[in-house]
């Protein structure tokens, strides 16, 4: 489950507790960090509106209303020269993959991931800019597809060491290529320069052992049987809003082959909701994203924003079985122990 700061930070006032704590006392599975660029939109947590930095990749972000947003792109209205001779950041790979170390302090006890994203067409409209982009498919499919290798070859640097370095239990990709309607390519598009250079990022980890998890938000359906076929695990986040993307339907269709994980939606439901509906709509989820015995991890569909209410998060966690009681119990206990204890262990569920 993913808290924005702000969220964590109440959350944690809540319970009394640092929100370092908070995956311990909340009972969560699953421990990951961004080593590429999500961590310069999501891991840099600025104090005010206004507030800027620029990543290593060139990008100026802003902070705007709690998120981070993109101010310029370093590749907006830039020559074809330009773009052909933009240089990723390798000399920082050291950097961005020691981001990793204190969630892997925790490999005992959490299952254990580490996130590339983004992969391809989103690193792509990060630099270039949404139009841009999108014209470059139809205008100049030669520069889109050298764009898209540059990505895939800085993406797949990441993923081998990180693969190599570290000890994981899966490895996690994304590419938002949808909208709330449709793909914002063609999928005949998608299959012809996407689908190449995401399969070598695929292979990177099933050739691994590990589990391969793919982020991509919108209406996605049309892809999902060869995101199946390319040997995926687990897609994330199931914006059950958009087209084609009602959880039940798609388990009915895919859930013989695929893991789903997601579903609740952070944008309308989770902070509009009452908390009995939460409970109530969460638990009809879980049912029927586990009628077989399993092949679902319960989550947000996004990071949980800082305007959902908390009787609202506690009701989405008794749905999963774990009660306000209990989390405000194993909050109490750590702080009575003291911060460098443990609370009473809540039972995880990966195995």
């Amino acid at each position: 489950m993913w808290f924005h700061p702000a969220t964590a930070e109440k959350m944690s006032k809540a319970l009394e507790i640092p929100s370092s704590y908070l995956d311990e006392v909340l009972g969560h599975d699953i421990k990951q960090t961004w080593v590429s660029n999500n961590y310069a939109m999501e891991g840099i947590v600025h104090e005010n509106n206004g507030d800027i930095h620029i990543d290593d990749w060139g990008i100026e972000w802003i902070k705007s209303d709690e998120f981070n947003q993109i101010k310029s792109y370093p590749l907006k209205n830039a020559s074809r020269d330009e773009i052909l001779n933009y240089k990723y950041p390798y000399e920082k790979a050291d950097k961005l993959l020691n981001l990793m170390q204190p969630v892997l302090e925790h490999k005992k006890d959490y299952f254990i991931g580490c996130d590339i994203s983004p992969s391809l067409f989103e690193m792509i409209w990060r630099l270039r800019g949404m139009e841009e982009s999108i014209y470059d498919i139809v205008l100049d499919r030669e520069l889109f597809q050298t764009m898209i290798n540059q990505a895939a070859d800085f993406n797949l640097h990441l993923a081998k060491r990180a693969v190599s370095e570290f000890e994981l239990d899966w490895l996690w990709s994304g590419d938002d290529v949808a909208g709330k309607e449709n793909m914002i390519m063609s999928p005949e598009d998608w299959r012809e320069i996407i689908k190449p250079r995401l399969q070598e990022i695929f292979d990177v980890g099933k050739s691994n052992g590990l589990w391969m998890a793919h982020h991509c938000c919108g209406a996605l359906r049309s892809i999902i049987p060869d995101l199946i076929e390319m040997g995926l695990d687990v897609l994330n986040p199931i914006q059950c809003d958009c087209v084609g993307m009602n959880p039940a339907e798609l388990k009915r269709d895919f859930g013989k082959d695929l893991a789903f994980m997601g579903g609740v939606d952070t944008i309308e439901f989770l902070p509009n909701a009452t908390s009995d509906k939460v409970f109530k709509e969460t638990k009809e989820l879980i049912e029927t994203m586990t009628a077989d015995g399993g092949g679902y991890i319960l989550a947000a569909s996004h990071t949980i924003p800082p305007e959902t209410p908390l009787e609202n998060i506690f009701a989405l966690y008794e749905a999963a079985g774990i009660t306000k009681e209990q989390i405000f119990d194993g909050a109490a206990c750590m702080s009575s122990k003291g911060f460098g204890q443990k609370g009473p262990k809540i039972k995880r569920r990966f195995s």
